[in-house]
């Protein structure tokens, strides 16, 4: 049966990389809804209520038809092509990959709590903390892109010294922008 695939190796291969960037996108989309979410809190009533009932409406859409079924098809894409070519699990940068994964896939579960708490008003984060926490999804993206692409060729004290300073320079940009918008009134 295995043997019959091989020739669609490049078919999975496309295909998620289609649909990791389609769950890239429900990620970074959903926890912008987050934070708008969140601020309409701040907003007087009727605006609040109003506003508040739209996110949890947009929110669980984009949840149930993006981003979930775009996680879940680009694990069996990439579950396939682990399949289809088993010599990738000898390589050591695809362990370090597949943690990434793990890492991104608890993430992708948080945030489903996170819709879950704001459609029953329960704000744990605020908008700050949901800007902070955005960000991660972006190093695990560039983790992930750098290790695959670079593979062996990887300096790992290197990697991981350039990933923490991309986390850094996220930080100190989410920072400042909260700054910009606390002086202009926002």
């Amino acid at each position: 049966m295995i043997e019959t695939l091989q020739p669609y190796y490049h078919y999975f291969l496309a295909v998620h990389i289609v649909f990791v960037i389609s769950w890239m996108a429900g990620l970074f989309y959903i926890l912008s809804l987050f934070i708008y979410h969140t601020e309409a809190n701040d907003k007087p009533e009727p605006e609040k209520s109003i506003l508040q009932k739209q996110f949890v409406k947009m929110e669980a859409t984009l949840w149930k038809i993006i981003a979930t079924p775009a996680m879940i098809i680009s694990v069996l894409a990439g579950v396939s092509m682990l399949t289809l070519n088993q010599g990738l699990l000898q390589a050591d940068w695809m362990w370090v990959k597949l943690g990434f994964v793990v890492g991104l896939l608890i993430y992708h579960f948080i945030c489903q709590n996170i819709v879950k708490q704001l459609k029953n008003n329960q704000y744990k984060l605020s908008s700050f903390q949901l800007r902070l926490w955005r960000e991660l999804a972006t190093i695990f993206m560039i983790a992930i892109v750098f290790v695959v692409i670079l593979k062996s060729a990887i300096n790992w004290i290197y990697g991981l010294i350039g990933i923490m300073g991309i986390a850094m320079a996220i930080m100190i940009a989410v920072k400042l922008y909260k700054n910009y918008r606390k002086k202009r009134g926002e």
